[in-house]
C-alpha cells in the first residue's frame, strides 16, 4: 500500500513564523524594572538642573509667604504681648470695616492707574516711537536722561522730586517766572504729585521694552501701509499696536506689580500725608505693623495687597493668551 507523497511548500506559500517563546516571569520583571529605570533617569536629567532654583524659591519665597499667611490669622503684636493667638478672619473683617484701609485701597488704585497704566505706559510708547524717527544725537541724549532717572535709588529720586514740588521749590519758581500762581503741591495735590514722580522715575523701563518691540516690526509692512495712504495714527492703531500686543501686556503687568509695591518714593515725599491723602496700601501696612505695633493686622493688609497683585497678573496673562 503506497502512501501519498509529501509535497514541500511551494515558493508562493510562505512558511508559518515560529511562535514566540514564552518569557519567564523573571525576564518580564527585568524589562519593567528597566523601563522604570530609564524613565527615572530621564526625569532626573530634566529636573536636576532646576533643583537649585526650586530650593531657592521655596526657601526665600514660598516659606516667607506661608509664614506671613499664618501671621495674618493671628493677633501678633510687636510689643506688649507675650503670646499670640489664632483669630481667624478677624483681621480681614477689621480691614474691610476700616475707613482708612478703604481710603488706602482707593488711593492705591488711583496711583497705579495714573502713574503706571496711563503715565509710564503711554509716555514710554511715545518716547520709543519718537526715538525711532529722531537722529542719533537726540536718541543718545534722550535715552541718557530717561535712563538716569530710572537707575537713581528710590530714596534719591524721592528727595529730588520733593525739592521739585515743595513750597518754594523748582516748580513754584518756574510758575513765578511765568507769572502764574504757585501753591504747595505736596499739600493740595499729594497723590498726583507722587504719581508724577513715579512716572518720571519709571518711564525708562517702558521705553526700553517698546523700543525693542518696535524694532521687531518688519519695515516692509510699514512701508506698504504708507504707500496705501495710511497716516501715522492709522498705522499706529492698525499695525503697530496689534503687532506689539504681547509686549504691551508684559510691560503693563510688570509696571503694575512694581507700582503696587512702591513705598520709598511716597514715604520720602509725603509720608502718606497730609493726613492720609497719599497713603497707599504699602504705607498703610507699614503704619499698622510697625508704628501701631499690630503685626497681625499689618500682615493681613500685606496679604490682601499680594492678592490684588495676583489678580492683576491673572488678567494680563489671560490677555496675553488671546490671539490678535
Amino acid at each position: 500500500m503506497t502512501t501519498a507523497p509529501r509535497h514541500a511548500p511551494g515558493p508562493n506559500l510562505p512558511e508559518s513564523a515560529p511562535a514566540p517563546e514564552p518569557q519567564h516571569p523573571s525576564q518580564q520583571g527585568n524589562l519593567r524594572s528597566g523601563r522604570r529605570t530609564r524613565t527615572g533617569t530621564r526625569i532626573l536629567t530634566h529636573y536636576l538642573p532646576l533643583s537649585p532654583a526650586l530650593v531657592l524659591l521655596l526657601l526665600f519665597l514660598a516659606v516667607p509667604i506661608g509664614y506671613c499667611a499664618y501671621i495674618a490669622f493671628t493677633d501678633l503684636q510687636l510689643t506688649g504681648q507675650a503670646h499670640s493667638s489664632f483669630v481667624g478672619f478677624a483681621n480681614f473683617r477689621t480691614a474691610f470695616k476700616d475707613s482708612e484701609f478703604l481710603n488706602a485701597v482707593w488711593l492705591t488704585l488711583v496711583f497705579t492707574v495714573v502713574s503706571s497704566l496711563i503715565g509710564q505706559n503711554t509716555l514710554g510708547l511715545a518716547l520709543a516711537t519718537l526715538m525711532q524717527r529722531a537722529s542719533k544725537p537726540v536718541r543718545t541724549i534722550t535715552g541718557a536722561i530717561v535712563i538716569t532717572a530710572w537707575v537713581l535709588p528710590e530714596v534719591v529720586a524721592g528727595f529730588l522730586l520733593y525739592a521739585f514740588f515743595r513750597r518754594e521749590g523748582t516748580l513754584d519758581a518756574i510758575l513765578v517766572r511765568l507769572h502764574l500762581p504757585s501753591q504747595n503741591w505736596l499739600f493740595t495735590l499729594p497723590i498726583l504729585a507722587v504719581s508724577f514722580a513715579n512716572v518720571w522715575r519709571g518711564t525708562a523701563f517702558s521705553m526700553l521694552v517698546y523700543s525693542a518691540a518696535l524694532d521687531e516690526i518688519p519695515k516692509e509692512i510699514t512701508e506698504a501701509a504708507e504707500v496705501d495712504g495710511a497716516g501715522g495714527w492709522r498705522r499706529l492703531w492698525h499695525i503697530t499696536l496689534p503687532m506689539i500686543r504681547r509686549s504691551i501686556g508684559t510691560n503693563l503687568m510688570l509696571n503694575t506689580l512694581q507700582t503696587l509695591s512702591v513705598f520709598g518714593l511716597i514715604w520720602v515725599m509725603t509720608r502718606g500725608g497730609p493726613g492720609n491723602k497719599s497713603q497707599t496700601l504699602p504705607l498703610f501696612m507699614y503704619e499698622q505693623a510697625f508704628q501701631n505695633s499690630m503685626i497681625g493686622y499689618g500682615t493681613a493688609v500685606a496679604l490682601l495687597l499680594l492678592l490684588v497683585g495676583a489678580l492683576f497678573s491673572l488678567v494680563y496673562v489671560r490677555l496675553l493668551r488671546t490671539e490678535v
